[in-house]
């Protein structure tokens, strides 16, 4: 199982609307696709920072091809109806995870 982890930092101006846009659109939108699971938007307390607001967004996927496809078929679009609507106040950074069992 991989994790699909995409941390942004909003600036302030946008938060508001970035929190519901990625509740309402993005995450929805995602999680119904059926290749993407279990959802967790979570906000990072950091400590350094001087403006703005860091998020983590993740969810869960089969595997790297399952996500390629996901990417390329609906994740293009939706990662550009986010720019579109946010431009560079609300900039990410895509990690993907391997979940090791314990």
């Amino acid at each position: 199982m991989i994790i699909f982890n995409t941390t942004f930092h909003v600036e302030d101006d946008v938060l508001d609307d970035y929190i519901r846009f990625m509740k309402e659109t993005y995450i929805s939108t995602a999680a119904g696709s059926g290749f993407l699971h279990e959802p967790r938007f979570c906000r990072i307390h950091a400590q350094h920072e001087e403006s703005g607001s860091s998020y983590s967004l993740q969810f869960k996927v089969k595997n790297v091809d399952t996500l390629n496809h996901w990417f390329s078929t609906q994740g293009q679009e939706l990662q550009e109806k986010l720019v579109e609507r946010f431009g560079n106040k609300a900039m990410g950074f895509v990690t993907l995870l391997e979940e090791i069992d314990l």
